[in-house]
């Protein structure tokens, strides 16, 4: 494991791993609070888990749903980079393996933009809490994959990410030609529920045995 500035390393290693995970937190948070709270929760024996670190403990000041202003556009596209080099580096490390883009929040939002900004792909994402980053005014990148596999998810109330624009981010993605399963979670809370870690390790499962993932977990 890896503290300080350094992305944190769990999971599967060398020939052991079957699958690589990229997770991305949230504003405020940590690698390790991923750890403990979402990746402890998984049965994943074969993936290999690589957890970015913001330098200042954010990857932008604005809100996601704030208009981009010249500074967040400058903030989203060091992050972004940062995000890239952390998947370049996993792809480097452990080659020809499957790779899932995941994250919580914050992380969520910018691992949705990763994926649009026409990057090179992950084999699937995972957007938990999330939505994209501004409005639809600023000119966003559509450039996510025709199929990607992505897992989008929110809640009725969330105070970080309302559900206008977790439905927006629904229909940006599903007009790019993203393969999308969408949940909605009543009354929960701003946190990872027990059905997104179920579809989360379905997911890795699959990617994991060498499948395109179902996304058939029970809501």
């Amino acid at each position: 494991m890896n503290a300080g500035g350094g992305p944190l390393r769990l999971g599967a290693r060398g020939s052991a791993a079957k699958a690589v995970c990229v997770f991305v937190h949230g504003r405020g948070q940590s690698p390790e609070e991923m750890q403990s709270h979402v990746l402890a929760r998984l049965a994943a024996p074969g993936v290999a888990f690589v957890l970015p670190r913001a330098p200042t403990g954010a990857w932008y000041e604005a809100r996601a749903v704030d208009p981009l202003t010249s500074v967040a556009r400058a903030q989203l596209s060091a992050a972004l980079d940062h995000l890239a080099a952390a998947i370049v580096a996993a792809r480097a490390e452990l080659p020809g393996l499957p790779l899932l883009l995941a994250g919580f929040s914050q992380g969520a939002c910018l691992s949705m933009e990763y994926v649009c900004a026409g990057l090179p792909p992950p084999e699937a994402l995972v957007a938990l809490t999330g939505c994209r980053v501004g409005v639809p005014a600023d000119g966003r990148a559509e450039a996510a994959p025709a199929g990607l596999p992505i897992y989008l998810t929110g809640a009725d109330a969330d105070p970080w990410i309302p559900l206008g624009a977790f439905t927006e981010a629904l229909g940006s993605l599903g007009k790019m030609g993203a393969h999308v399963r969408a949940d909605v979670f009543p009354g929960r809370a701003h946190e990872v529920s027990d059905a997104e870690i179920a579809m989360l390790e379905a997911i890795l499962s699959d990617l994991s045995a060498g499948r395109r993932p179902r996304m058939e977990a029970p809501r």
